[in-house]
């Protein structure tokens, strides 16, 4: 049994598998195709209604042109394990999604945001095995979940986090002298930090979609079970779990943060955004005494939009 200690809590060594590179060949029609499918690309990020692609500002046009790309093709992953209809014919979707982007890697494009993803890739170096552990990670969601233990749940986030994550870090750039062996441990622990205040903020949703990402030793060590969450009688029993879950989620916050001085200064503005808005709502959910039942737990618009203003003063070495 783990320790009710959060910090305790270690990752399981070897779980994940370790990124590695794959082939990007250009084909002779792709620098045609690349400027519009920036374009889709970037259609696509806007339609998605989220607060994130405004922080893009702070960076330079070439690396917000990659973000685009690469939140595009994370948008169109979770959408396919997302959408309607039978598990079995999601995973044949995502197994089909997969196949394509392997082919785009050897430069046979079936889908638009193909061309400007491979140019992502290739212009920063990012290894494609964080591409495939997104899917691998969505694939999760296809279906029924069940998690027994931490050690399941770790590479659940890593794989739909912590790999973008480390993706972006190869966009966003590294301070002179600090290399990926550096700031690949940090950003993989804030990728951690965010998607265990993504399940937290969604336990009722996700319930209600029969997915339960809380290990189910830690649900039997507290005394509650899912059906029992919202129940009055066991309202006790539940503040205690979501304690020690936010606690857990603000130890891996803690070690994300070291992060930030190993980036480029618009690496330190965008992550500078990131951080303090999921962080916020890891501290709103505490501080509506870890009620996720009665309404979603949002950060503020207004403390968004500060958060994004003041990732310019951390730009500018202001902050």
């Amino acid at each position: 049994m783990r320790s009710e200690n959060p910090t305790q809590a270690q990752e399981p060594t070897g779980s994940v598998a370790p990124a590695v590179s794959a082939p990007c060949l250009a084909t002779p029609h792709s620098s045609l195709l690349t400027p519009h499918s920036f374009s889709v690309c970037r259609a696509i990020t806007s339609a998605a209604n989220s607060s994130f692609p405004f922080a893009f500002r702070l960076l330079n046009p070439a690396k917000r042109r990659a973000m685009f790309a690469l939140y595009a093709y994370m948008r169109v992953t979770d959408d396919l394990a997302d959408e309607p209809g039978e598990p079995a014919a999601k995973r044949h979707a995502l197994a089909a999604w997969r196949a394509g982007l392997r082919a785009a890697l050897a430069g046979d494009f079936t889908h638009p945001i193909h061309p400007a993803l491979v140019e992502t890739v290739r212009r920063f170096d990012i290894p494609a095995q964080y591409l495939f552990d997104a899917i691998d990670g969505m694939e999760t969601d296809t279906g029924p979940v069940r998690m027994q233990t931490f050690a399941e749940l770790y590479p659940y986030c890593y794989r739909v986090a912590s790999a973008v994550g480390l993706a972006c870090v190869r966009i966003w750039g590294l301070r002179p002298g600090v290399t990926a062996a550096d700031a690949d441990p940090p950003a993989e622990a804030a990728g951690i930090a965010f998607q265990l205040t993504n399940v937290l903020r969604d336990l009722a949703e996700d319930y209600a979609r029969d997915r339960v990402y809380l290990p189910a030793d830690e649900l039997a060590r507290f005394g509650c079970p899912p059906e029992r969450w919202n129940d009055p009688a066991s309202a006790n029993d539940f503040r205690e779990l979501m304690r020690f879950q936010v606690a857990r989620a603000r130890d891996y916050y803690r070690r994300g943060v070291a992060l930030i001085p190993l980036l480029s200064d618009e690496g330190r503005a965008i992550f500078h955004v990131m951080h303090g808005t999921y962080r916020a709502l890891l501290d709103e959910i505490a501080r509506r005494d870890y009620d996720v039942f009665t309404s979603r737990v949002r950060v503020p618009r207004w403390r968004k939009v500060l958060a994004c203003g003041s990732g310019y003063f951390v730009k500018w070495g202001v902050l």
